[in-house]
């Protein structure tokens, strides 16, 4: 199956030179501004960047040497991941950063294996990952979430064509890569809401208040270094779906 094809130039680009392959990329990633617009399929389509969220900050976690205690999934999109270890410095500093940038870092991930034809490695690395994760959930909504997600993937595998392997692959990466977007629009505006966190301790409102906590630098900062990374990572792993030479 081959996703693009190598004589694609972005001077020529027009709707004829596209081929369906590449169609298909454009309709989906249309498909998830739209579905990522709307409040009701949000809240679904929501869990599955909430799972890479919580993903990213239990690998960081893990990497900075801190002790991992478990994740949760709760049913309104939020969760929370548990480590161990010195409540400031560096490694905590690095696992609170992780969560937002995520989902946008995984997308382009997903989208460079779209773009290298490799349809069946990026399943099977969503399905590893997910199964990795569930031995950390610790919450029944978490392990339904996960196990949901997972057995899509699977379900495309053992009985998806190469067409539907592929739409799906694209429908998760523009997922990963708009819905993590929305998600830190949605952060800016509920601190503006909540107000940036508590004075005297570790703030409980956001990412971005206890990295302001932790590293003494604007919660807003850390907003803008979030909002800047996912709009870059969309235009990257566009880019790398409809123009990636194999």
């Amino acid at each position: 199956m081959s996703a693009v094809n190598s004589d694609f130039s972005w001077d020529n680009l027009s709707w004829d030179s596209l081929g369906d392959e590449r169609v298909m990329v454009i309709v989906l990633g249309v498909a998830a501004i739209v579905l990522t617009g709307e409040r009701t399929t949000w809240h679904v389509l929501r869990n599955v960047v909430t799972i890479a969220h919580e993903g990213g900050h239990a690998v960081i976690a893990l990497l900075m040497g801190r002790e991992l205690a478990g994740i949760k999934l709760h049913s309104d999109t939020s969760g929370v991941t548990l480590s161990r270890g010195k409540p400031r410095g560096l490694g905590m500093i690095f696992t609170a950063l992780a969560g937002y940038p995520a989902p946008a870092v995984m997308g382009v991930g997903l989208a460079a294996l779209i773009g290298l034809d490799l349809i069946t490695v990026l399943l099977w690395v969503v399905v590893g990952l997910l199964a990795v994760l569930l031995t950390q959930i610790r919450n029944a909504f978490g392990v339904l979430t996960v196990v949901v997600t997972g057995g899509a993937a699977v379900a495309v595998m053992v009985w998806g064509n190469e067409r539907t392997a592929l739409g799906f692959a694209c429908a998760v990466t523009w997922l990963l890569l708009i819905g993590g977007l929305r998600a830190v629009i949605e952060l800016q505006s509920s601190r503006r809401a909540q107000g940036s966190g508590r004075r005297g301790g570790p703030p409980v409102t956001s990412d971005a208040d206890q990295l302001a906590w932790l590293s003494h630098v604007p919660g807003v900062f850390w907003v803008t270094v979030f909002f800047l990374l996912s709009l870059a990572s969309i235009v990257a792993g566009g880019w790398l779906m409809l123009s990636w030479n194999p």
